[in-house]
């Protein structure tokens, strides 16, 4: 008898994906915006105009027509219906705003957050095993290294949050039939930084394309597809976060990544598992000081 026990989570839409990412967001902006300052209003004068005149350009040097304006506006607004803001953004835009958030950075190197980030997974000790379904598919993956500060020093109990796709290329909370915390958990390192984390090998993935965001693809012409990665976001008290995606040798789209979120020093080495089955990499993480 076929096993049929993983076949709703395939029938995920994009509409339903966004509106989740967009409710995930406006939760965590509010929260933030709770201990925000005073709004700057100079500097939104400054991008705002900037931004306006950079598309008034385009529409003036390159002759947009009335039909390239009306589509234009349809397909905007079909991205809000879709819920796809975060989608878009995170996959076209993100990839620059990390790079200067973070051009100061001495410790490793970052990339972007993407859209599926949910706070608050279970935790988990430093060598414990991520949330999964007893019969997970997928090859059988461990993630070890250390947490250290750029002088050197061990980082214990630092945080590393890990979430990623599972072996169709899914990530739980925005797909059907997936546990809440499928392939999602925070490891605490032990007192020499240390983690092990035991998990498996996320499958690439293509972004959702029955939305709008979809559309955009299909009308230019480019592929929808994200190389397998891991994503984490590693903490430790007076230092500076370090939210990554951790890459595959090999993977045919580290070099096209729709998102541009691919650094080389994000590549792993993973190698056979002498003690058991699958694969196993070193990984280790440094963060830099709080300003």
């Amino acid at each position: 008898m076929t096993d049929t026990s993983f076949d709703s989570e395939t029938t995920a839409k994009a509409a339903e994906s966004g509106a989740n990412a967009s409710v995930q967001f406006r939760e965590r902006m509010a929260a933030a915006a709770a201990g925000s300052g005073p709004i700057d209003h100079k500097r939104v004068d400054y991008l705002a105009s900037k931004a306006v005149k950079a598309l008034n350009d385009i529409v003036l040097e390159d002759k947009v027509s009335y039909t390239e304006y009306n589509a234009l506006k349809a397909w905007l607004i079909k991205v809000g219906e879709d819920g796809e803001w975060p989608l878009f953004l995170d996959v076209w835009l993100e990839h620059s705003v990390e790079e200067v958030a973070n051009e100061h950075r001495e410790g490793s190197k970052g990339t972007i957050e993407g859209p599926y980030y949910i706070g608050d997974s279970p935790e988990v000790e430093w060598n414990g095993t991520i949330p999964m379904r007893d019969d997970e598919p997928g090859t059988p993956f461990i993630f070890a290294g250390q947490v250290r500060a750029v002088d050197g020093q061990p980082l214990a109990g630092a945080k590393l949050e890990l979430w990623h796709a599972d072996n169709l290329g899914f990530y739980s909370q925005f797909a059907p039939g997936l546990p809440e915390w499928n392939l999602r958990g925070t490891f605490v390192a032990n007192e020499e930084g240390r983690y092990e984390i035991h998990t498996i090998r996320p499958a690439p993935y293509q972004i959702p394309t029955d939305g709008a965001c979809g559309q955009l693809i299909a009308a230019a012409d480019w592929h929808a597809w994200r190389p397998a990665h891991l994503h984490l976001k590693v903490s430790a008290p007076g230092h500076e976060t370090n939210t990554s995606q951790l890459y595959f040798p090999g993977d045919p789209h580290n070099n096209d990544d729709i998102a541009s979120a691919v650094k080389p020093e994000l590549i792993l080495d993973p190698k056979p598992n002498p003690d058991g089955e699958g694969e196993i990499t070193e990984y280790d993480f440094v963060l830099d000081p709080e300003a």
